[in-house]
């Protein structure tokens, strides 16, 4: 066996290229998660607020609920 065959284990800047490759991973799967949160999330209840909102009557779901005997104070 000569020693040529051998291939000689990297040593100098190792831990940067780990470092590195590791960085862009993790930013990649937090770009990943972010965009989930905000088209899997945030868009839908904004929009489900929207459109209960686009329709609500707030004199008449007191009145409802008056009517309904929850309030003690309103007559």
């Amino acid at each position: 066996m000569a020693s040529g065959a051998l291939v000689k284990p990297q040593m100098l800047g190792l831990l940067a290229k780990h470092l590195q490759f590791y960085i862009v991973g993790a930013f990649t799967v937090a770009l990943g998660v972010a965009a989930l949160c905000k088209f899997g999330v945030a868009e839908p209840r904004k929009k489900a607020y929207a459109d209960f909102y686009r329709n609500y009557d707030s004199m008449e779901d007191f009145e409802e609920m008056r009517r309904a005997g929850i309030f003690q104070s309103a007559k």
